[in-house]
């Protein structure tokens, strides 16, 4: 070739150049002239030629072709993988080329000489493949179905239309899919989309002198594919996925093909917990012969209806699939085996969440009729969990069964509604036909006033669930809205305000705020603490300047006087969202004018800023270098009431958190004790449980004075509840004074369950499309079994009280990653399991002024397993199979508290002198 004039002769193309500034690309067939400007003498070949691949005339390209899976759990070792391999010999030939353009070209993939294998070749005697031959490994109508020819029409090197013949095996068409998504490409740098295997996808060309380098952005494809995701960061799962095909071309044709994909995936709060898929794809040009003539035509269809009219043009997408369950149980029979897990005495053991979690994916698959006759057939004792995990189920046959099964006029199935709606508020990802439901349940005739309030309070959550997930503009989201709203502000009984404010409370609607400020202000006891309450909830950035102003009202008394907890919550918020110097000198600067116990109460919060490196501590630090807000006599307040935040575990990347605070009368009995714990990876956060123990009006029992604005409050004492972000409903211990006389008198000890039952808490579902045609799935599934209770006993014979709020929790999350091809599937299952238990104790002693309080928060020894199960298995049932076990103890211990509460625990619990003496000295 010289630099003035030459002809390059790959398939009777001339090239002509006319001093490297105007090159003719003159084609024999077409005599059509392509302008272009070279950047080397290799990229002006492919690119000035032809976009893409090209094929000579009259030659048959034979090919080996391999393409192999393998997964495991990140470790990328690949004894520790279970994988297959499916590899054959390929031949390519080009049928027809357009006479007005090159870049015009039909080809013919014809698969041979099929062969599956293991992966990892170390299998030997254990191969499940081994001794048998392809058709029976495959079928001998899916190797048939293989082995038949596709044709492919390339334009400007990128797919038209993939061609094949109908009625054949999905699965099967994907794999050959998975082969003629290869041959798409182009051969100079850019970006572009392309409509392959995967979908749409963006993808990266990168060419180089004899090799081009593709780039698909898997996460960018556009394929229709089921699946969903806890949609809070804490409880969710990450995934990153990558794909990456390298081409070695010479003469326009690829001489070899490596594919290789990607996918990890981990749970947030948990980096145990994580798999790998990696999919490779091999081709290789071996050599080159003779082939079938070039067919002559102006239009691609005549000549495809000339090879064979039976022909038909199906997508170059990947097509869903699902393999078929041979003698697969019933529902009915599955439940059978699963129910005797599920006995209330079980509940407590982990193969109870185990079964509970498996029971659930074979609800997704069951019809209506089925769920309903299950749940018409089974005893009050198992029925609870049983509704537990149909309304886990999430599908339109498990809502409608459950729907016709309970009967919301009646008040003789409180638990089994109360725990379907509860399992409603903890669905992982609702949709706009259960807050429909939920809604026309509220409207219509409910037996339980308990249960109508329980409705409402969970229509709030599922209304910021949705709208988390960018459904705030649904027909029934906007409706909800204004039924919580509305129901607000035209509400005239105490209990309906209650209700609405719980619902607020869940759904977090900005435009509810004003409404909040309104009853947080104006409001009495109760109703004022929890449109409180209901505003610590919101994000910093709607607790504005506005929102400060009322609520500095609210806590220096402006305009009204207001009880202490309605005050402390107003504080808690100002000082948790970016609060102004004057915000936190004003506060610093009210303590020591403050009833007592108040008093003790703020300068412990303020500490506990300090100690804890909270947001607020730069500014309060600041604030503190004025002597008027920082002196002996406002830091050396006495009283009981304490807060405190701690760690229970930290990382570079997450944290658990536990707060306690407790807030006293000047009489000494409790008037509200709070336990937090939050999870948080990163700026996510999760608010796991909150268990707030509130009382008031006792003061009379012991003929002490109640405190400033609680002269006339009546007797109360109660627990709430938040437990994965949803705020359950109150329950109330005792109300008004003979209450509390006649449940003293009767008084057993027990405590009252704030929440019981069975979870499902984190669930990911995700379908993928390998590049090879092999289809994955990913399953990860967390559930717990819980039991929340509290208790408050009061004893005036020893001047003494008592709470109790505990926790017992059993949790399994369990992940299952397969790959299958309809005839042979891979799988790696774990489950990861404890059962775990967390007490806070208060007692406390009021014989004597001041009072003693002790403060006890205790963890369970925990049992830690971990399972692991690999496996291969052939449609025909032959499998094989490895698995791993892992125990270990978490031991248990006593969280610290301030050192003030050491020093008085010492004192409650002081040893008792104990003399053996029989005599009189």
């Amino acid at each position: 070739m010289e630099e003035r004039g030459g002809v390059y002769a790959g398939r009777g193309l001339e090239l002509v150049f006319w001093e490297w500034e105007v090159v003719t690309v003159m084609s024999v067939f077409s005599r059509s002239r392509i302008k272009c400007v070279p950047a080397d003498v290799y990229s002006f070949i492919y690119s000035c030629h032809t976009t893409g691949l090209s094929l000579n005339n009259d030659r048959l390209y034979k090919l080996t072709y391999s393409t192999e899976v393998l997964l495991d759990r990140g470790k990328g070792k690949l004894q520790d993988s279970v994988g297959y391999r499916i590899s054959s010999n390929v031949d390519v030939a080009l049928l027809w080329r357009n006479p007005d353009g090159d870049d015009d070209q039909l080809i013919q993939i014809t698969i041979k000489d099929v062969n599956v294998e293991n992966v990892n070749q170390q299998r030997g005697e254990k191969s499940i493949f081994k001794g048998k031959s392809p058709s029976k490994i495959m079928g001998k109508e899916n190797l048939e179905a293989l082995q038949r020819p596709t044709l492919l029409h390339l334009i400007h090197g990128k797919v038209k239309e993939f061609y094949s013949y109908q009625n054949e095996a999905v699965a099967i068409e994907n794999i050959k899919r998975g082969l003629a998504s290869l041959f798409q490409t182009q051969l100079s740098s850019g970006t572009t989309n392309e409509v392959d295997i995967s979908g749409n996808c963006k993808v990266t060309y990168q060419a180089h002198q004899d090799k081009v380098v593709k780039i698909k952005a898997l996460d960018s494809c556009k394929i229709a594919r089921s699946g969903f995701t806890t949609p809070n960061q804490v409880l969710g799962v990450s995934s990153k996925a990558t794909s990456v095909t390298t081409y070695k071309i010479e003469d326009s044709f690829v001489i070899a093909v490596l594919a290789e994909e990607t996918h990890n995936f981990g749970l947030n709060f948990l980096q145990t917990i994580k798999g790998k898929i990696v999919s490779k794809q091999k081709l290789e040009l071996k050599t080159t012969e003779a082939g079938p003539r070039l067919m002559s035509g102006k239009q691609a269809a005549a000549i495809i209806k000339a090879v064979d009219s039976k022909y038909t043009a199906i997508p170059i997408v990947g097509q869903v699939f699902q393999s078929q369950c041979k003698g697969c149980p019933s529902l009915s029979e599955l439940w059978q085996s699963t129910r005797k897990y599920l006995q209330p005495d079980n509940l407590s053991k982990a193969e109870a969440v185990r079964n509970f979690l498996a029971f659930i994916q074979h609800l997704r698959t069951a019809k209506k009729e089925e769920i309903l006759q299950i749940l018409k057939m089974e005893n009050k004792e198992v029925l609870p969990q049983l509704v537990d995990a149909v309304t886990s189920a999430q599908t339109s046959d498990s809502l409608e069964a459950i729907l016709d099964f309970l009967d919301f006029k009646s008040d003789s199935s409180i638990i089994l509604q109360e725990r379907f709606l509860y399992a409603c508020g903890f669905a992982s990802h609702p949709n706009e036909e259960l807050l429909r439901a939920l809604i026309s349940k509220f409207k219509g005739s409910i037996g339980s006033s308990d249960i109508r309030e329980t409705v409402m309070i969970i229509i709030g959550t599922l209304v910021r669930k949705l709208c988390q997930n960018e459904g705030c503009k649904l027909k029934a989201v906007v409706e909800a809205k204004k039924l919580i709203l509305g129901g607000l502000e035209k509400a005239e009984k105490k209990e309906d305000t209650r209700m609405y404010l719980l619902a607020l409370k869940n759904a977090l609607l900005p435009e509810g705020i004003p409404s909040l400020l309104k009853y947080a202000e104006a409001g009495e006891g109760p109703i004022s603490h929890l449109a409180a309450t209901a505003l610590q909830r919101y994000d910093l950035p709607f607790i504005t300047d506005e929102v400060k102003k009322t609520l500095n009202r609210i806590y220096h008394q402006n305009r009204k006087v207001h009880e202490k907890t309605v005050r402390t919550a107003a504080a808690a918020i100002i000082l948790n969202n970016n609060p102004s110097y004057m915000d936190v000198k004003n506060i610093l600067l009210s303590i020591g004018e403050l009833p007592q116990e108040m008093n003790k109460y703020m300068l412990a919060i303020v500490q506990d800023i300090l100690r804890f490196e909270m947001p607020a501590s730069k500014i309060v630090r600041r604030v503190l270098k004025e002597m008027v807000a920082h002196n002996y006599d406002r830091f050396s307040r006495s009283g009981s009431s304490s807060a405190y935040t701690g760690y229970i575990e930290r990382s570079p990347r997450s944290a658990s958190t536990y707060s306690l605070d407790i807030l006293y009368s000047g009489s000494g009995i409790l008037r509200r004790s709070n336990l937090n714990i939050f999870q948080y990876i990163g700026k996510a956060g999760l608010h796991g449980s909150q268990v707030v123990i509130e009382a008031q009006g006792l003061e009379a029992l012991i003929a002490a004075t109640p405190d400033e604005g609680e002269e006339n409050l009546d007797s109360y004492a109660g627990m709430s509840a938040i437990l994965f972000d949803v705020q359950l409903r109150p329950v109330t211990f005792f109300n008004g004074y003979s209450d509390l006389m006649s449940k003293m008198l009767s008084a057993s000890g027990d405590p009252i369950s704030v929440v019981k039952g069975l979870i499902l808490l984190i669930d990911h579902s995700q379908e993928l499309q390998l590049q090879s045609g092999l289809k994955a799935n990913i399953e990860v599934q967390g559930g717990l079994a819980i039991d929340i209770s509290g208790a408050m006993e009061f004893s005036l014979w020893y001047r003494e009280s008592k709470t109790r709020v505990k926790n017992r929790v059993t949790v399994v999350i369990t992940t299952d990653i397969t790959v299958d091809s309809s005839f042979v599937k891979a799988g790696l299952e774990t489950s990861t399991e404890t059962e775990a238990g967390l007490e806070f104790i208060s007692t406390v002693q009021f014989s004597q002024y001041p009072f003693l309080v002790c403060m006890q928060m205790d963890k369970d020894e925990a049992p830690f397993r971990q399972f692991e199960k690999k496996y291969e298995r052939l449609s025909t049932g032959r499998g094989y199979v490895s698995q791993k076990r892992k125990e270990s103890v978490l031991a248990g211990c006593e969280f610290p508290l301030h050192q003030e509460n050491s020093e008085m625990c010492k004192v409650v619990f002081a040893p008792q002198l104990d003399s053996t003496s029989s005599g009189w000295f």
